[in-house]
């Protein structure tokens, strides 16, 4: 009589049903924890935004409303190209020489975001679970 080696069918679809049951746990939390390093980059990033606002602002006695004063300055107040999206959020700047809205969108929501995000002069960064925030949203830490 031979002795056969290797595995039966019932053996290695053991194996694939338990591997596919560990992606099925690991795979949403990974989604969800890249949604939020994402929300966490866009929130750093509306801080980065402030900071040159309130620089520029100090320098020219005004706000500006465009991504090009702030990076085109010598020296830059602003480094990079915000007319693109980062860590899957789009940047946009609004408002008048008075006061400047910065907002932070996702992408797409729910996929690389799940809130968006809102500041002004005032420093304070807003969210809205779901859609884009504005003056009226939540503060952040409330």
């Amino acid at each position: 009589m031979k002795k056969t080696r290797g595995f039966t069918l019932i053996e290695l679809m053991i194996v694939v049903a338990i591997i596919a049951i560990i992606a099925a746990i690991a795979i949403p939390n990974l989604l969800r924890s890249r949604m939020q390093s994402n929300e966490s980059s866009a929130v750093g990033n509306l801080r980065t935004i402030v900071g040159a606002e309130v620089a520029y602002h100090a320098a020219n006695f005004e706000y500006t409303v465009a991504f090009a004063d702030l990076t085109g300055a010598t020296p830059a107040f602003l480094d990079g190209d915000w007319a693109v999206p980062k860590s899957g959020y789009n940047f946009t700047l609004a408002g008048d020489v008075q006061n400047f809205n910065a907002n932070a969108d996702p992408v797409s929501m729910g996929v690389t975001g799940g809130k968006g995000f809102f500041t002004d002069a005032s420093g304070v960064i807003r969210y809205a679970d779901g859609a884009a925030a504005d003056a009226n949203s939540t503060p952040i830490g409330q």
